[in-house]
């Protein structure tokens, strides 16, 4: 299990982390999100050792992570961090030595990494040759090679089409299945919703929200009523708890402020002798960043 308790980290005048509290057990995918300069990358590196926490404490299985830790995590980071003059194996057995993998071991898992994300035939060419996208297959790879117990994901579908995006979906629910502890953070809130129970949102430094997403979802109150029907909007734009009247496609979208306004939405819509649709639906992730935060998370 992964705990960060209290963590607090500086860069001179500039707080980048605030009182950052929250717990990764293991066969959990924990989601982690925040605008740039929120703090995350400096809550991975901290966790990754490469930054001293000024306060708090950083524990893995209830040890505080340090060198000898090393070995129990991977990282997969939003930049790429390949040197572009290796090659691939070149490559795979630099990082497998870091992690104290054996050559035997290393060529092994390298093999059957490289097989399963149908790039075998990449072994001897340098990065540099590769695409985007089979370069992001490679810096997975170097993360996962040696079976971390702590895997720490970034962005890790940059540069993907969707049916790569597909098997690193496959490969991370493999590791999960496995009981490995998780961090993922995308600026895709989709992939939040698909893959994560638990997450927290950083806002300069500061965890704003943290819990099981359902219960998120439940408390934010703000239901989405999904109707299809013809409808006088300007009218429903009236009714009390309506925040928002939207149209598209031939679906008109009621938000209001909780459910106790459903039943005014309906009352109004059931007078239509068309309604084809009445759905009631919680707010999205995204809409629940934005109400917290203040800004649109950039989608790709």
């Amino acid at each position: 299990m992964l705990e960060i308790k209290h963590v607090r980290k500086s860069y001179g005048p500039i707080l980048a982390v605030d009182d950052v509290s929250l717990q990764v057990q293991p066969g959990e995918i924990y989601g982690l999100l925040g605008l740039n300069g929120a703090g995350k990358t400096t809550t991975f590196r901290m966790i990754m050792n490469l930054f001293q926490a000024d306060q708090g404490e950083i524990l893995l299985d209830g040890v505080p992570i340090g060198y000898d830790q090393m070995d129990r995590i991977g990282f997969l980071s939003e930049d790429r961090s390949l040197m572009t003059k290796m090659t691939v194996k070149e490559q795979m057995m630099f990082y497998g030595r870091l992690k104290g993998m054996d050559k035997r071991a290393a060529i092994q898992q390298m093999r059957y990494w490289l097989k399963r994300f149908n790039i075998s035939e990449y072994e001897t060419r340098k990065i540099k040759e590769l695409s985007k996208g089979n370069q992001q297959k490679i810096q997975f790879i170097t993360a996962i090679m040696h079976q971390p117990d702590l895997l720490i994901l970034d962005e890790p579908f940059n540069g993907l089409d969707p049916l790569n995006v597909e098997l690193f979906i496959e490969v991370i629910r493999e590791f999960q299945a496995h009981n490995k502890a998780i961090i993922f953070s995308s600026h895709q809130m989709h992939h939040i919703e698909q893959f994560c129970e638990s997450m927290s949102l950083l806002r300069g430094g500061k965890v704003v929200l943290a819990g099981n997403i359902q219960q998120i979802k439940e408390d934010f109150q703000q239901k989405n009523i999904f109707i299809r029907a013809t409808l006088d909007a300007a009218y429903l734009r009236q009714l009390e708890g309506v925040l928002e009247v939207r149209e598209h496609h031939g679906v008109v979208e009621v938000k209001i402020q909780n459910e106790t306004h459903i039943a005014n939405v309906f009352e109004f819509v059931k007078l239509a002798s068309d309604v084809l649709m009445f759905d009631v639906r919680m707010p999205s992730l995204h809409e629940i960043f934005v109400a917290k935060v203040g800004e649109v998370y950039e989608e790709e």
